[in-house]
């Protein structure tokens, strides 16, 4: 997907050159900001789901999402899906895809998990700030794909 940066019509009459001095996007250090993203994600989920198996254990985090209301059989694949996803967000691999496969654990935790707790994540249970934040850096991501030094971008340019 390349990026392209249209002229927005509005309702002045001033010439172009006046309204778009500078470029809205610098397309030189995009890629390096949206691997700035895409690693940061990664490494919160693979923290998340490895927190998940070794501290709090898998039996542990069954009981805690018995506790607030959600199937406990669940915590094996949110782990395994956070540590998985993470690591391909990570390497650049189905950037997209797995930035979008992992936005309903997000969802969850903000909705569900955090929601009734306020916003601030100092409050006690943590509140929703957080991961409502990065609810919304995963879609951010699927839409801006890999960035740089992704091993999708070498797949992609040799077909």
């Amino acid at each position: 997907m390349k990026i392209q940066i249209h002229d927005v019509p509005t309702l002045t009459t001033a010439p172009r050159s006046t309204r778009l001095d500078q470029a809205t996007i610098n397309l030189e250090t995009a890629p390096y900001a949206i691997l700035g993203l895409r690693v940061s994600l990664g490494i919160l989920f693979l923290a998340h789901g490895l927190l998940k198996v070794f501290t709090f254990t898998l039996a542990g985090t069954a009981q805690f999402f018995v506790s607030v209301g959600l199937p406990g059989f669940m915590a094996t694949p949110v782990a395994l899906l956070e540590i998985v996803g993470g690591l391909l967000l990570i390497a650049g691999v189905y950037t997209r895809w797995i930035a979008l496969g992992l936005f309903p654990i997000l969802m969850v935790a903000t909705f569900k998990v955090h929601g009734s707790n306020g916003w601030l994540f100092t409050n006690e249970g943590g509140g929703w700030e957080f991961p409502a934040f990065f609810m919304v850096a995963c879609l951010v991501q699927f839409l801006l794909g890999n960035g740089a030094f992704a091993v999708g971008n070498f797949w992609s340019h040799k077909r």
